[in-house]
């Protein structure tokens, strides 16, 4: 299963970071954030990703092509520039990386991306949010329900949009983002999805979060998947200092992998 990763925003809350690079590319413990995303699911065995790219898409592209260098070391010849490897460390990832447009909504860069991930059910997330959700829990929710997309449900204060849940709390009933003065739980931003969702994007202007998300919950196929542990976004400078901390005491929660 394909893991598709939105990485094309601006990241205008985080400008003091993100003026010379995307906000997935920040770093927490000296690696940018989507590596810890990625190094998430591939604890569980995915290792194949889709990360839609837009605003100064050249540095995440300049990141996976260099990784393997960035990450190894090297003996080097000037003069002939043969390359010997003293140590190989890298990981057993492919990683697809697709320029989805500067200005694309992320409805519109998930559409874009639909030939890439094929008509078959993909794991989605967002570039700016680590938590220690077990994805292979999230995707036994999802089976056990008759559901075109399911969402991680988290714990957050109200700062952030709350999701209104069925009674069993299997079923999304409805879906705000960032209204002020709600609590209770929100979209986490891990996804599990169908290629029926496609079809619910209208284009480059459709915000995924808004129009597809409603038609989804009007047709009765939103599920979640409630998450009790950690969840942490990156919104913002005391966001990262929170998740900086929490990784240079060497106990992050949701490092997950060994």
């Amino acid at each position: 299963m394909k893991v598709v990763i939105f990485a094309g925003g601006y990241g205008t809350r985080l400008t003091e970071e993100t003026t010379a690079r995307p906000k997935p590319m920040v770093e927490i413990g000296g690696r940018p954030i989507i590596w810890h995303i990625m190094k998430t699911y591939a604890h569980y065995g995915f290792t194949e990703f889709i990360v839609l790219a837009g605003y100064k898409a050249e540095v995440i592209k300049s990141y996976f092509l260099n990784y393997f260098m960035i990450n190894s070391d090297f003996t080097i010849d000037l003069g002939s520039g043969e390359i010997a490897w003293k140590q190989k460390s890298s990981e057993n990832w492919k990683v697809t990386v697709l320029d989805t447009g500067l200005d694309t909504m992320t409805g519109g860069r998930l559409k874009r991306a639909r030939d890439t991930i094929g008509e078959e059910r993909f794991l989605l997330t967002y570039g700016d949010g680590v938590s220690d959700t077990n994805i292979l829990e999230s995707i036994r929710t999802h089976e056990k329900g008759d559901n075109w997309v399911t969402l991680t449900a988290v714990t957050q204060p109200g700062r952030y949009g709350a999701l209104g849940l069925s009674d069993d709390a299997r079923k999304v009933r409805a879906f705000r983002e960032k209204v002020a003065g709600d609590g209770g739980l929100i979209n986490g931003g891990f996804f599990v999805c169908e290629p029926q969702v496609f079809d619910l994007i209208d284009g480059d202007e459709t915000v995924w979060e808004e129009q597809p998300m409603e038609r989804v919950i009007e047709r009765g196929k939103l599920g979640s998947h409630w998450h009790h542990g950690y969840w942490q976004s990156m919104d913002s400078l005391r966001d990262k200092a929170v998740l900086e901390k929490a990784w240079s005491s060497g106990s992050a929660p949701w490092k997950v992998w060994s």
